[in-house]
């Protein structure tokens, strides 16, 4: 078998989000034919590891030449454009921004569970904390460690649920206020970024603060972000902020991943019903209105409350709340792969 031959077969694997086969995508980087070893090496252009549309691509290409005698070898990244000189987080390959419009509709619950869980997918997360002013994760993760100073004078994270973690609430007292104006936010965020120990990673988590002020323009303005995504509630009062933020990242030409609809509905303990407290659908429909993904819909759980305020994230935990934040985290993985799978498409 040679390359021609392997890559003529694999014109029959697709992709299911790009609608059309990987090789016409431009999605197979290279292929070797090792006939002495009796094996294939190839390179796919995928972005998102773990995710759940990637790792069906990678098994369909197994499949496809399964009868062969030869041993399959995948591997996979997505070349980059940005100058490796320029590029203030080389080793890592998506960084994942988790913002709101307003304050008050989960969205450090969503970033923490977000981030635990592609750590628990397999994947290796970071999750800075960029909520300068109301820092939240490290007591949403029981994080006790505090960060450690290399002889570099670089910073050497804390870990926790196998995630990094880098917090303002880790360099500050426990009570103690932040009163900084705009420069100093800059440059706080700009040394978080550059001088942790952040290594190689599958996905760094950013827990934006709400709104659309000086820390996400720092943000959007520093950082290679692979996509955003964008957290509400069902009610008007909610979507109608969260458009702000969505106009936010298209004037910086941000990809959005999708609309997270968190608190969407409360179920009874004691008859079983369900109760939309804070009305139904706003999310999913905002989402329709601006074609974006729908990212799932996050009930209105007691145990959210205790995980959050204990330290135990609740997509590690079992039931209908865990399953719905882990199809959130798996639908967030799957867009990942489509923006960074088109980027290379459309590079081709």
């Amino acid at each position: 078998m040679n390359v021609e031959a392997v890559r003529e077969r694999l014109r029959a694997v697709s992709d299911p989000d790009l609608g059309d086969d990987i090789v016409s995508l431009g999605l197979v980087n290279a292929v070797d034919v090792d006939d002495d070893a009796n094996s294939v090496r190839i390179s796919l252009a995928l972005g998102a590891p773990f995710s759940p549309t990637e790792t069906q691509i990678a098994n369909d290409v197994r499949d496809e030449l399964s009868d062969t005698e030869y041993d399959v070898d995948l591997t996979a990244s997505v070349p980059s454009e940005v100058d490796p000189d320029e590029d203030v987080l080389p080793d890592v390959t998506n960084v994942i921004a988790v913002a709101s419009g307003k304050g008050g509709v989960g969205k450090s619950t969503v970033a923490v569970n977000l981030a635990a869980g592609l750590s628990k997918l397999g994947a290796r997360v970071g999750l800075f904390d960029a909520d300068v002013y109301g820092p939240n994760v490290p007591r949403m993760v029981a994080a006790d460690e505090a960060p450690q100073a290399a002889d570099d004078q670089t910073i050497v994270p804390p870990e926790k649920y196998g995630m990094k973690l880098m917090s303002m609430a880790f360099l500050v007292g426990e009570d103690d206020p932040v009163i900084w104006r705009g420069p100093m936010v800059h440059q706080l965020l700009t040394q978080l970024v550059e001088d942790v120990q952040w290594g190689e990673l599958d996905y760094l988590v950013l827990d934006l603060p709400p709104g659309t002020g000086d820390t996400q323009l720092t943000v959007l303005q520093t950082l290679p972000l692979t996509g955003a995504v964008i957290v509400t509630t069902p009610q008007d009062v909610a979507v109608d902020d969260a458009r702000k933020g969505l106009e936010m990242f298209g004037k910086h030409d941000t990809n959005v991943l999708g609309i997270v609809e968190n608190m969407s509905s409360f179920r009874c303990p004691d008859c079983g019903s369900s109760h939309d407290i804070f009305g139904a659908g706003g999310g999913e429909a905002f989402a329709a209105e601006n074609d974006l993904p729908f990212l799932g819909a996050l009930p209105l759980d007691p145990s959210v409350r205790t995980g959050g305020d204990g330290g135990d994230p609740v997509v590690l935990e079992d039931g209908e709340t865990a399953d719905a934040f882990r199809l959130m985290t798996e639908n967030v993985a799957d867009m990942v792969g489509v923006v960074r799978r088109r980027d290379a498409a459309t590079r081709q």
